[in-house]
């Protein structure tokens, strides 16, 4: 694409740092080449864009016999972003640069029902010390990631009728963490972002993927064309609180009888292992038991699979995804829960909505949250119109 193809797309400087981050341009030539230009208008673009700390000079390209150009390369240096991802019991904190490197990470023990004052406030203290570990500043922090196990209002950034998550309804997470760190938060659901985290290592040109986390709970996470889809009210992929006639009765942590995670999620089996006299508190615990070869730990835990699989089988033939992983720790861990999901919904499917289905679990592992965070931070801070606004009030300052 040149300038004759470009003369309806913005040429901003936000617009001109996604083609220098995409690679599409390189120096300040090629950028006059791609977009048409002028030298001057490239010189303003480029020098306001070093000078706000978004790109930097690094070497030259050969020489090919004339002067030699100098390369313009996205400015990492010195930035720096936080990432949590919070299950129902435990969550993943990690420190990475701005290119999505990490320096420092770790494992969380934190119950998300202790509420928001206590969770928040062990995040953060986690988040300072992983800064300390990494050699970083707070001051060069540019964003913080979020990601919850409930739904989210991404705009307010808070979370809306959470039903494992007393204390968390309407919480103001921002001005909460606004009195802590000077970087702005963006809050996301916990299956979304290791959704995107998935996608965006693994399955960059899928055309759409589902995510499904199954741990204390289950719920799911979507991605068309590259973009997280979270529903008008923040609830697309909330499937663990769908009703099936298997759970007719059990009472569920959400109010109601009868959803998903009532039988299925990795609390239900958990109890349902107890209640047998095997000791099991987590979906941890039950994933240990059932690669140590428990019988009755295997048995319960393909049937899960078979259950969410009736679900999916819906979901399948509703959405025609072209890549369905599964995460969490039962979803990941465990060959078992895998077999039976895959034999209940192709048994309630149509050979054309899984012909090109793409079946996995989860590459990342418990890490696919922290990676999809600090993705969706990169991509919100350096956006052409957050760019654009930084560049604008540099420039009237």
């Amino acid at each position: 694409m040149r300038a004759r193809e470009l003369e309806s797309v913005s040429t901003s400087h936000g617009h001109i740092f996604q083609l220098f981050r995409s690679g599409q341009v390189r120096t300040r030539g090629e950028l006059r080449e791609f977009t048409g230009l002028s030298r001057s208008t490239v010189l303003q673009r480029v020098d306001a864009l070093i000078a706000a700390g978004y790109l930097r000079e690094q070497g030259q390209t050969p020489s090919t016999g004339g002067r030699p150009s100098v390369v313009l390369i996205p400015n990492d240096e010195g930035k720096t972003i936080l990432t949590a991802a919070m299950g129902a019991t435990h969550g993943r904190l990690a420190v990475t640069d701005g290119a999505g490197r990490f320096l420092a990470e770790t494992v969380l023990e934190s119950r998300i029902d202790t509420g928001p004052e206590e969770v928040l406030t062990r995040i953060f203290a986690t988040f300072k010390r992983l800064l300390k570990q990494a050699g970083r500043l707070q001051s060069g922090v540019i964003g913080i990631g979020l990601g919850l196990p409930g739904p989210v209002n991404v705009e307010a950034g808070i979370l809306v009728q959470p039903p494992i998550m007393p204390g968390w309804n309407n919480y103001p997470i921002r001005q909460f963490t606004a009195r802590r760190f000077k970087a702005p938060l963006f809050v996301e659901n916990d299956a979304n972002l290791m959704a995107l985290g998935e996608f965006r290592v693994h399955y960059p040109d899928a055309a759409s993927l589902l995510f499904v986390k199954v741990a204390t709970g289950i719920g799911a996470g979507l991605i068309f064309d590259g973009q997280i889809y979270n529903g008008v009210d923040g609830g697309a992929g909330d499937i663990g609180h769908v009703r099936i006639s298997e759970a007719a009765g059990l009472r569920c942590d959400c109010g109601n009888d009868g959803c998903l995670a009532a039988i299925a999620g990795g609390k239900a089996i958990s109890r349902m292992l107890s209640e047998r006299g095997i000791p099991a508190a987590s979906s941890r615990d039950v994933m240990q038991l059932v690669q140590n070869g428990n019988s009755e730990a295997v048995a319960l835990t393909r049937a899960a699979g078979r259950l969410l699989g009736q679900v999916l089988a819906t979901a399948v033939s509703l959405l025609n995804p072209q890549v369905l992983v599964l995460g969490g720790d039962m979803g990941a861990t465990h060959e078992h829960f895998l077999l039976g999901l895959r034999e209940s919904m192709y048994q309630r499917t149509q050979p054309l909505a899984t012909r090109s289905l793409t079946i996995a679990t989860s590459q990342l592992g418990d890490r696919a949250g922290v990676v999809g965070a600090s993705t969706l931070v990169r991509s919100l801070v350096y956006a052409p119109e957050a760019v654009d606004s930084v560049i604008t009030s540099a420039l009237a300052s």
